[in-house]
């Protein structure tokens, strides 16, 4: 009982950040959003039925349970905000150090993403 408390928590707090996601610039959707069905699935079938089938909500984690693809956009967008962070630190005047340490952490994230496919296109 208290593992299914903290899932749906998990899912609670995971669904408010995407949604957050969606709105702020910097913070990611997708990924929070992925993470709210893997905890609502394991918590509340009701929750996790909704998140799914929402139209906003759902089409990210149906890409990639499906197909493990990212679209097209939501790529666009975190790479033009992984290069905007970066050359805002550089802006600001961030330690070498810390600069070496984004661009790892950022280049790594962004192959991943780059790597992903795009949602095939439906078919007619």
């Amino acid at each position: 009982m208290a593992a299914r408390v903290l899932w749906l928590m998990l899912g609670v707090i995971s669904t408010a950040c995407g949604i957050a996601g969606a709105v702020l610039p910097l913070v990611p959707t997708t990924p929070f959003l992925l993470l709210a069905a893997f905890a609502f699935a394991r918590s509340s079938p009701r929750l996790h039925a909704w998140l799914v089938t929402h139209p906003r909500l759902g089409p990210p984690i149906d890409d990639w349970n499906s197909y493990g693809a990212i679209n097209r956009r939501a790529k666009i967008t975190a790479i033009a905000v992984m290069a905007a962070t970066l050359a805002l630190s550089i802006v600001i005047g961030l330690s070498q150090w810390l600069l070496i340490a984004q661009t790892v952490a950022m280049c790594g994230a962004a192959a991943f993403i780059l790597t992903r496919p795009d949602r095939p296109p439906p078919s007619e």
